[in-house]
């Protein structure tokens, strides 16, 4: 008999559905103007969108520009059966920036001189001027985080596409952690012509965060694997894999890792560009 990896990637994508009428509606939801939690259980099939142009696909929004909340991106979780896809997934070719992360399934990413195939820890970095078509061309549904991302442009700098799985990424870890704090990059982080970065955060069970960490970068977190109990702003919220979290800036942070497995999740952040203030 084979025995489970315990080291290999978990990638955790929530079944949708309806909660039986006899449950109760107690749930760890909570929106503020510092954060939002949308835990897995919210995840139903009574809050999907429909995205034009997209063939048999469903989408939950987790994150949307709103006054008093994240504004430098929008983040989705995406269901696409097999057979479907879309040829036109960007409706604002040409601004908008995109990172598609997989989570089961296989999801095929065709560009101008050719395509890649994402399995499960699959990402694609797709920038502004890119032309892409995305298809699920397997038997299975194929379930991926897609986050969107205005792109601020810098004279001289031109961001290109990236592909790759975070599984083949060897992961940097943070300094005095003896490796129980570790941060997987996906993007590129010493070139300025990215104005955003999306890592795969991975704690192992005991380990924190030792500081309220307060920056000006935002962030959207997807649990990947694991359970730990967060610190935002003022408060202490337990979170699993499948949960998500969208953060302000400056909203403080932190977390303690609960075991028995890692805790791991996605993480998008918005870097590399001056504050602009809208003078002359």
């Amino acid at each position: 008999m084979n025995t489970p990896d315990r080291n290999a990637p978990r990638y955790f994508a929530p079944e949708a559905g309806l909660p039986a009428q006899t449950e109760l509606l107690t749930s760890r939801a909570v929106v503020t103007e510092a954060y939002t939690v949308i835990p897995r259980g919210v995840l139903r099939d009574i809050v999907v969108s429909v995205l034009p142009g997209w063939r048999d696909t469903r989408t939950w929004i987790l994150n949307r520009p709103v006054a008093g909340g994240a504004t430098t991106f929008a983040q989705y979780l995406v269901e696409v059966g097999p057979g479907g896809g879309s040829r036109t997934p960007e409706p604002e070719q040409g601004v908008v920036e995109s990172f598609v992360f997989v989570l089961e399934g296989t999801l095929t990413v065709a560009l101008a001189d050719g395509e890649q195939t994402l399995t499960p820890g699959g990402f694609a970095y797709l920038p502004p001027e890119t032309v892409w078509e995305v298809s699920n061309d397997g038997a299975d549904p194929a379930k991926f985080q897609w986050i969107r991302k205005a792109y601020q442009p810098l004279a001289g700098h031109l961001p290109a596409p990236v592909f790759g799985n975070e599984a083949d990424l060897e992961p940097a870890a943070m300094p005095g952690t003896d490796n129980k704090w570790r941060t997987t990059r996906m993007i590129p982080v010493d070139d300025i012509a990215y104005d955003m970065h999306v890592n795969v955060v991975t704690f192992e069970p005991g380990a924190v965060i030792p500081f309220a960490e307060t920056h000006v970068m935002e962030h959207g977190l997807y649990v990947l694997e694991g359970k730990a109990v967060y610190r935002l702003n003022q408060d202490w919220v337990e979170v699993q894999e499948g949960d998500y979290m969208s953060l302000r800036a400056f909203c403080p942070q932190a977390c303690y890792a609960g075991g028995p497995s890692n805790f791991r999740y996605l993480l998008y952040k918005d870097v590399n560009r001056q504050v602009l203030l809208g003078g002359r």
